[in-house]
């Protein structure tokens, strides 16, 4: 009996001492189990999708088209994994904030609605990689700071009253284009013409309507490489019907992806 148990207490320090050696197969066992424990919980969490921020603060005139522009922007986002932030808190202008986003939709904003501080973030951001998209009123938006004008692309001038019907011209090699497209929207004048240091996208017919004053070259959207990043206008939006219209959500869309950079040209 005596002998037994000693036998038995043998085989248990061998086994205990075997679990302790590191080149052991039971220590090798225990060691991958405690390894795949601790990646379990990152490798069941889903890869963070890329996300934008839409901004649509106003400091000056307000359209009414906005909750309609937001809703259709989200709509469209989702339809490229792009996840969303919205708001109007212009406390979301940090550097590490901003780092969060891969663009920075301004829609139908007006006025002055960043501080020095924001506005050095949001440089910063465009200037590390980033995108920025502006519709329609982004354009009448921080008309005192020279960096967002050229980001832009125009700053807003003047435009007819009234909505106004014209047919928007698409510039040759537009990805699926239509030839002939015509919208009733606010068709904005801008103080200069972009065409020099942008890639125009589409034109306006000032023979279709009065009030325009750029002449027979009068870009209504365009894009371009800027400062570092990307950035992708479009002057059309004021009237809440043209969210509903899918030619131009299909110009949203293109733009979204373009400022978000999951498409090389816009």
């Amino acid at each position: 009996m005596a002998n037994g148990m000693a036998t038995a207490g043998r085989r248990q320090l061998w086994q205990t001492s075997a679990m302790n050696r590191p080149n052991s197969p039971i220590s090798a066992a225990r060691l991958l189990g405690a390894l795949l424990c601790l990646m379990a919980p990152g490798a069941a969490q889903a890869a963070e999708p890329a996300r934008v921020l839409i901004f649509s603060k106003t400091a000056e005139f307000r359209h009414d088209s906005i909750p309609v522009a937001v809703a259709a922007l989200q709509r469209l986002a989702a339809q490229e994994s792009l996840a969303v932030d919205r708001g109007e808190d212009a406390s979301a202008f940090t550097a590490a904030n901003l780092s969060r986003y891969r663009a920075v939709v301004f829609a139908n904003t007006t006025g002055d609605v960043l501080d020095e501080p924001q506005q050095k973030a949001l440089e910063e951001f465009v200037g590390n990689g980033g995108g920025f998209m502006g519709v329609h009123s982004a354009a009448d938006t921080e008309k005192e700071w020279p960096w967002y004008g050229g980001l832009v692309g125009a700053w807003f001038h003047s435009h007819p009253p009234g909505l106004q019907t014209t047919r928007v011209v698409f510039e040759s090699g537009a990805a699926d284009a239509p030839s002939d497209w015509t919208v009733t929207d606010e068709i904005y004048n801008y103080r200069s013409n972009p065409r020099e240091q942008v890639t125009v996208l589409a034109t306006v017919d000032e023979d279709d309507y009065e009030g325009g004053t750029m002449g027979e070259d009068h870009p209504i959207a365009w894009c371009h490489a800027y400062s570092g990043g990307r950035a992708w206008y479009t002057g059309l939006g004021h009237d809440a019907a043209m969210y509903e219209d899918t030619v131009f959500q299909a110009q949203l869309r293109r733009g979204l992806r373009y400022a978000a950079g999951l498409a090389p040209e816009c």
